[in-house]
């Protein structure tokens, strides 16, 4: 896994560096205490994790993540414990409060090398299953229309039914096949095959109109030039 880490703090950037050292599936190419120059690396490279501070002198870490484009997996390192619900409502795979040990940074390393094996695996396949009570669903990816998320529960809108499984919006877009869906919003994400209409608040699909976030907007416009 490629990743960079951005913290205003050069010695705790020594400690992510020094850690990540120390995990044999994770590569970090950079450390940024300038946020914007993070930024930039992140247009012109592709890059599968973040390690990103909250408390930034000129941008939080929770504004940095809601300007880009294409969000990366993510796990907040930061002094401070009261944002760690907006942290999780941002589809964030951890949150590490410092100072941290390396048997929680390697945990955090885990979760996010696990949803990162999700993702490419669900690129070579046609399905996944849905655990449902004590069921596993499989769903086949082309049956799926939209997916709403509400608390900790993700509602999959088929053709001819619904799916409930108890899971995060981030585990589920990592499972998804790259470039056949697009998140439009903080609960919604629809198969790209299904939209009807695009329009700057909402998009419809088979009759259906879902609601447009404005964070969510370039992923449209990159369709739209498609």
């Amino acid at each position: 896994m490629i990743a960079i880490a951005v913290d205003d703090e050069p010695i705790a950037l020594d400690v992510v560096r020094s850690l990540a050292a120390k995990v044999p599936f994770l590569e970090l190419k950079e450390c940024f205490t300038d946020a914007f120059k993070a930024m930039d690396y992140l247009q012109r490279n592709s890059v599968d994790l973040l390690f990103l501070d909250i408390k930034m002198p000129d941008i939080t870490g929770i504004d940095f993540l809601k300007s880009l484009n294409k969000m990366p997996l993510v796990i907040f390192t930061t002094a401070y414990s009261e944002h760690a619900v907006t942290s999780f409502e941002l589809d964030a795979v951890d949150y590490l409060l410092k100072p941290f040990s390396l048997a929680r940074f390697m945990k955090a390393c885990n979760k996010a090398h696990e949803l990162y094996g999700f993702r490419n695996a669900g690129n070579s396949k046609e399905y996944m299953f849905l655990k449902t009570g004590y069921e596993q669903v499989r769903v086949l990816f082309s049956e799926i229309e939209y997916l709403e998320a509400a608390g900790n529960y993700i509602t999959f809108k088929l053709h001819d039914r619904e799916v409930v499984s108890r899971m995060t919006m981030v585990e589920v877009e990592n499972l998804l096949p790259t470039g056949k869906f697009v998140r439009i919003h903080r609960s919604f994400v629809i198969a790209i095959a299904k939209i009807e209409k695009i329009e700057r608040h909402q998009v419809t699909l088979r009759g259906r109109a879902l609601p447009v976030g404005g964070a969510y907007l370039p992923n449209l416009e990159a369709i739209s030039k498609q």
